[in-house]
């Protein structure tokens, strides 16, 4: 019954199909190729007229026609096809409200605790197989479970699409092999940046759930075994994601050459972008001076400076004047 999608049941499919292949037949004729009683013929036909599948004549005996297949199914099957649509759609806004609802009224759906190395490493690999955009991590020193270099699940998820974001702090690159292993994650195409210092470890996949410590790990942490929260979408996620953002903003791209030497390390930065003309100028717009005024101050065209404000906004990654003065400010460049 491959047509049931459509709304055919099984005797119609059997009956329009021997249509199809006759071309025109009256219900006797149709009956004696089906090996069905005439009665029952006449009423599976009268189905499939309803269902314009097939047209009759005005004249006796009645003969009737198939209509086209792409006439007859090809509307119907889309019909069918968007109505499943809505359903699916229907079922996910329900199922999401469901869980709402469960992680309202049950602790448990929010956060999961985690206790154990294996335990931690088996759910790291679980959310890194589990993704389909995007990991983010804190990359801290001293290893609680899983090894730096041992994590093969990243080259995994990789070579799928997945993009991976990964911060580490400076004193990761003291541990044995911890600069061999991050050439191979960069190589493979993992986007890793460096700062001083980072907070706490962390995992989050697809901005829909993160592991983190609930307890300081490593050999200057607990002694006992590391316990962590598995922590699902929530205010406390979105809080999460949004200390990675903050420290990634920050941090110092890690760029591995031919050779496979790493720079930017030891997290100290590139050097000053600006020079004295373009602290001059920003000093001028943060105190909202016109730019024609500070072309004029400046002894520059009014092009030269509006290039010049371009170019700043890029470097900050700013879109608005506004938001490269709030830039400038916390960067130090005033």
């Amino acid at each position: 019954m491959t047509l049931e999608a459509a709304g055919v049941t099984g005797t119609e499919e059997t009956v329009y199909r021997l249509l199809v292949t006759m071309g025109r037949a009256t219900a006797r004729e149709v009956a004696d190729r089906a090996g069905l009683e005439p009665e029952h013929t006449r009423h599976v036909l009268d189905a499939l007229a309803a269902k314009n599948l097939v047209s009759q004549s005005d004249g006796l005996p009645r003969q009737y026609r198939p209509t086209p297949p792409d006439v007859a199914l090809l509307p119907r099957l889309k019909r069918r096809a968007d109505a499943l649509d809505l359903a699916r759609a229907e079922a996910t806004a329900l199922l999401e409200s469901y869980r709402e609802t469960m992680r309202r009224q049950d602790l448990g759906q929010l956060i999961e605790v985690i206790t154990g190395a294996e335990a931690l490493r088996q759910h790291l690999r679980q959310i890194q197989d589990g993704a389909r955009d995007e990991m983010l991590w804190f990359c801290k020193a001293q290893y609680v479970a899983m090894p730096s270099g041992s994590n093969r699940a990243e080259f995994d998820a990789l070579a799928r699409g997945v993009r991976y974001r990964v911060l580490y702090e400076k004193a990761f690159f003291d541990d044995e092999g911890a600069v061999d292993n991050v050439v191979e994650g960069v190589r493979a195409g993992e986007m890793a940046r460096a700062v001083p210092d980072l907070p706490l470890r962390l995992a989050v996949a697809d901005r829909a759930i993160a592991i983190c410590p609930l307890v300081p790990g490593g050999p200057d942490g607990s002694p006992e075994e590391p316990t962590s929260a598995l922590v699902r979408d929530s205010n406390l996620l979105a809080a999460l994601v949004a200390l990675f953002e903050r420290y990634w903003e920050d941090a110092v791209p890690l760029d591995v050459d031919d050779t496979g030497a790493v720079s930017g390390t030891d997290a100290a930065g590139v050097p000053d972008p600006l020079g004295a003309t373009d602290r001059r100028l920003l000093a001028l717009l943060v105190a909202g001076v016109a730019d024609k005024a500070v072309a004029t101050q400046m002894g520059l065209s009014r092009r030269t400076v509006q290039r010049r404000i371009q170019r700043l906004m890029e470097l900050a990654g700013a879109t608005t004047r506004m938001q490269l003065a709030w830039q400038a400010a916390r960067r130090g460049w005033l």
